[in-house]
């Protein structure tokens, strides 16, 4: 049995537990001993992070052999059109080598929380959402890809890895399930959302 934390990072938290400079990070917003996270999300990125005190748990979570799917909602400047979209489904090289294909659709606005700060909007250049999953976890890598398609990334929330899922985390909020390995079923007898108070 091994305990899984879902935690939604929120803008500018690193997705660590100590920062010398004096940032945001992990131990702001859950107080577990001995969690460390599955994984990583961007400093200016937002959503799902997964943490654990099970090493073996972490790694196959985290390990690219293992290619837990992961899906973004990815706020763009400018228009995506179909070749743009082709290119990200087909991949896109970038300076590490071709990415592999992605699933990309057009997303409506979709029910996200409030960031803070909000994203700088030009009156002249409209802004999209997409839907992207990957099969893999470059650094960077989803804002390498739609800059290299001409369509620079301005909000990134990442609301899956594999089955796990936001599912209404507001930003800071956690939630605890356990996991009884080998099976792939999982239980959470406590799915209320909580959020660490300083």
């Amino acid at each position: 049995m091994s305990s899984l934390y879902l935690l939604h990072k929120p803008y500018r938290v690193l997705s660590q537990f100590r920062d010398r400079e004096g940032r945001s990070t992990l131990a702001d917003l859950i107080d577990i001993p001995n969690i460390y996270p599955a994984g990583r999300l961007d400093y200016e990125s937002e959503g799902l992070l997964l943490l654990s005190d099970d090493g073996e748990l972490i790694h196959r979570i985290s390990h690219p052999r293992h290619k837990q799917p992961k899906t973004y909602w990815v706020q763009i400047e400018g228009e995506p059109n179909e070749s743009a979209l082709k290119a990200l489904r087909d991949g896109v090289v970038l300076n590490d080598g071709r990415t592999r294909p992605a699933k990309v659709r057009r997303l409506d606005i979709p029910d996200a929380a409030e960031r803070y700060p909000p994203v700088r909007q030009r009156q002249c250049i409209p802004t999209h959402w997409l839907e992207i999953t990957l099969q893999e976890g470059r650094n960077r890598q989803v804002r390498r890809m739609t800059a290299h398609v001409g369509l620079p990334t301005l909000r990134l929330i990442r609301v899956a890895i594999g089955p796990w899922r936001l599912d209404g985390l507001q930003p800071g909020e956690w939630r605890h399930d356990t996991l009884h390995a080998p099976a792939k079923t999982r239980t959470a007898p406590d799915r209320r959302a909580r959020r660490f108070q300083r």
